[in-house]
C-alpha cells in the first residue's frame, strides 16, 4: 500500500507519462477544483466516464479513502495502461476500482445502486447523453462533475462569439447544450469553474 507521500509521487509519474504519450488527463489548473469537490462530497461510490490512464480515478480515491470507484473506458489499450497503473498503486487502490471496457451508453444500464459522485471526462460531443444516462444512478445528494466544458474558450467567454471551425463544431454545440441542460435541470444547481479547460459541478439538491 502506498503512503500519502508515495501516492503523490506516483501521481507525478503518471503526469509525466501523460505528457510524454500525449494522453489527456486533468490539467494542473483543474486538479484543485476536482480534489476539493471530492473532499467536500466525501463519496462512498464514485462513477467515472473516461478512465484514460487512471489518473483522475487515483486522485479521487486519494481524496476519499473510504470510496469505491467504477470507471468506464472505451479504448481497450488505454484501459490496459490504466489497469497497470492501478495495480502498481497498490491493493489499497486497485481493490477499490472496477474498470469496465466498452461504450458508456451500453454499460451504464448494467450498473446498479447509487453513486454519490460522477465524473464525466469522455467524448465531449456525448456529454448530454452521458448526463441523461447517469440520472437513474444518482444518490439523492450526488454531484456530477464534467471536465473541459469550456473547450478552449469556444463554448463560453473569450472566443465563443466566433463560429468554431468545422472539426470542433459538433463538440462545441454539444457542450453548449450540456451547459444549458445542467443549468436548468430541476433539483440541481450548477457552477462552472474556469480553471483548466472549464469544469462544471452540478449539485443535486433533492
Amino acid at each position: 500500500m502506498l503512503k500519502m507521500e508515495n501516492i503523490d509521487g506516483f501521481l507525478r509519474e503518471m503526469e509525466r507519462y501523460a505528457r510524454e504519450h500525449e494522453v489527456p488527463i486533468l490539467t494542473e489548473a483543474a486538479r484543485p477544483v476536482f480534489s476539493q469537490t471530492v473532499r467536500r462530497t466525501a463519496p462512498l461510490r464514485i462513477l467515472e466516464l473516461g478512465t484514460a490512464i487512471g489518473y483522475s480515478a487515483l486522485l479521487a480515491l486519494r481524496e476519499s479513502p473510504g470510496a469505491s470507484l467504477v470507471t468506464i473506458e472505451r479504448d481497450a489499450a488505454l484501459a490496459e495502461t490504466a489497469k497497470a497503473f492501478l495495480q502498481r498503486a497498490g491493493e489499497n487502490y486497485a481493490a477499490r476500482v472496477t474498470l469496465l471496457v466498452g461504450e458508456a451508453e451500453n454499460l451504464l444500464p448494467t450498473l446498479s445502486g447509487e453513486f454519490d459522485f460522477v465524473f464525466i471526462d469522455a467524448a465531449k460531443s456525448r456529454y448530454p447523453d452521458f448526463w441523461l444516462g447517469v440520472q437513474s444512478l444518482l444518490a439523492p445528494r450526488a454531484v456530477v462533475v464534467a471536465d473541459n466544458v469550456l473547450f478552449r474558450g469556444l463554448v463560453e467567454g473569450e472566443g465563443s462569439e466566433a463560429w468554431p471551425k468545422h472539426s470542433y463544431r459538433t463538440m462545441v454545440l454539444r457542450l453548449r447544450e450540456y451547459l444549458r441542460i445542467v443549468r436548468t435541470a430541476p433539483g440541481f444547481r450548477t457552477e462552472v469553474f474556469p480553471e483548466g479547460d472549464g469544469m462544471a459541478v452540478s449539485w443535486r439538491d433533492e
